[in-house]
């Protein structure tokens, strides 16, 4: 039984798309910290919005939780590190709210050019300030967007509509998607100098947290308006404040903050500013979208291995999952089998897709691949962090994905580089989906990967089956199937051997000693 735990107030939607799909959802909103720990054992997966702050000691206490879904783009009250390392998957919702919050800095950038909050408050008041209230048209003005990805370029594609020029700095815009959605790409001081409107819609990162500041500003023309709907941390309050009084900077309209809830700020006695309680997501459309988004993808991950929108792990969708699966298996094989061979520490590691795999998403096999390599070296390694611990141990993997065509109809080769050696171990899928190592060293060999297998590298003469036959048979252990593979005659040649049982040690030291052998070893999957 599969069990979801709703811990913020997301739609009923949620709820009911749960329970269609024959997932036990318990929505419980309001829960403490204590309380949250205490209960959280019992959940394989996690619906959030912005409330719940999944923390390292609630993820540590989740013993069987497998995916936590946020309903929104931002995970930052989601400890994604501590999530990553025990092999919990975090998703988001990049797109239910896209639209919703590209309108709200559309709205807050109208506002600002005619001072609307102002004038009605104004108005309200029983003035009638018409001279007090002069704004600026937004046609022909240039709009400067900082983070041009998916509500970026809904503003953008607003903004021409009103005839503004769009200028966008984002490193991973490439010049083909400016031109499609009609915008100049520009640096960021480029931007900072030439903008009459900025708005902001990229992620809080070490790269982007107080991007606007003091320095920033000097670069501003007179009269900027500046527009953040993004994430609080991305402009310098104290420093926006000298702009606002100083004049550099016309008019602020901000609905994210350094602190939230922001219920004072310095910023609000400046009246040329407007302010809303973080709204960009706020519209009924939004909500439904976002619930209906991650309660599917949570689903999809639990029941069918489908993988959407996750922050710490490669997608696989719904159609792939079934068709990756039997080389998920494979690819975890070769991994495991490279892994328990490696005694040195691991330098590089080349996945090679040659052939079918080719047309699908190998990410997530490379993932499994090296998952398999690092987990006799760690307990704690697993498929959403594997790649993680790689980079951290300066471990370089690299994907080549291969058109030629081979003696199988899919092939994966994992070429291992440590610092003594280079291992490489290719194996394949037979038609009834089974995998089998065919390739050890360059040698060819075809195995059935089992539980329990001995591995041995010894050169090609006279005897040696009989002897290590006769060991085996001693120590009354049965072998299931025996693979050879050799360079030539009397060269080199790799046997692999499917036994029943465990080989205890002191009979691998008998196999050891025979004269031919160069190398034994028993690998268990």
């Amino acid at each position: 039984m599969v069990k979801i735990l709703i811990s913020d107030d997301l739609s009923p939607l949620a709820k009911a798309i749960f329970e269609a799909r024959g997932i036990v959802a318990d929505q419980i909103v309001g829960l403490s910290k204590d309380e949250l720990i205490a209960c959280i054992a019992q959940y394989d997966g996690l619906a959030i919005r912005s409330a719940t702050k999944v923390t390292k000691e609630v993820i540590a206490a989740a013993k069987n939780l497998k995916v936590i879904g946020r309903a929104g783009i931002g995970v930052d009250n989601v400890d994604v590190p501590a999530a990553t390392t025990k092999g919990i998957v975090v998703m988001n919702t990049p797109f239910g709210n896209s639209i919703t919050t590209a309108e709200h800095a559309i709205a807050m950038m109208f506002a600002l050019a005619r001072q609307i909050p102002q004038a009605d408050r104004s108005t309200r008041a029983g003035k009638w300030e018409k001279n007090k209230f002069m704004g600026v048209e937004l046609t022909s003005k240039t709009l400067g967007i900082i983070g041009c990805g998916n509500i970026g370029a809904i503003v953008a594609e607003r903004a021409l509509g009103l005839k503004m020029k769009v200028i966008a700095f984002d490193p991973y815009l490439s010049p083909e998607r400016a031109v499609d959605l009609g915008v100049e790409k520009v640096e960021l001081d480029d931007l900072l100098r030439r903008a009459d409107f900025i708005t902001l819609h990229t992620p809080l990162t070490p790269a982007t947290r107080n991007i606007i500041d003091a320095a920033a500003f000097d670069k501003m023309k007179d009269g900027v308006r500046i527009i953040n709907c993004a994430r609080g941390g991305l402009v310098v309050e104290k420093d926006l404040k000298v702009a606002l009084e100083s004049g550099k900077v016309a008019g602020a309209a901000l609905d994210v903050y350094e602190v939230e809830p922001a219920k004072e700020n310095e910023l609000f006695a400046i009246d040329k500013a407007i302010f809303t309680p973080h709204l960009g997501a706020s519209t009924n459309e939004a909500q439904v979208n976002v619930a209906v988004q991650v309660a599917e993808q949570m689903a999809d991950y639990l029941l069918d291995g489908a993988v959407t929108n996750a922050l710490n792990m490669a997608s696989v969708s719904a159609e792939d999952a079934p068709r990756l699966r039997p080389y998920m298996k494979l690819a975890s094989q070769l991994g495991s089998f490279a892994g328990q061979l490696t005694e040195t520490a691991i330098k590089k590691v080349t996945i090679e897709y040659e052939g079918d795999v080719t047309a699908l998403n190998t990410r997530p096999l490379t993932a499994v691949v090296v998952e398999g390599l690092l987990r006799p070296l760690m307990d704690s390694v697993n498929m959403v962090n594997a790649l993680t611990i790689a980079k951290e141990r300066d471990i370089e993997v690299t994907e080549v994905k291969h058109d030629r065509e081979g003696n199988y109809h899919t092939l994966v080769r994992l070429v291992v580089t440590t610092e003594k050696q280079t291992r490489d171990v290719a194996g394949t899928l037979f038609a009834d989906g089974g995998p089998r190592i065919v390739q050890v060293k360059g040698i060819n060999i075809e195995a059935q990967v089992t539980p329990n297998m001995i591995y041995i590298v010894n050169e090609d003469l006279p005897g040696f089956i009989g002897n290590f036959g006769s060991i085996l048979g001693d120590a009354k252990i049965n072998i299931a199937t025996f693979n050879l593979g050799r360079t030539a005659a009397g060269k080199e040649a790799i046997a692999l051997i499917a036994v029943d049982q465990p080989v205890p040690a002191k009979v691998l030291e008998q196999i050891r000693a025979l004269k031919m052998v160069r190398q034994v070893k028993l690998l268990q999957f």
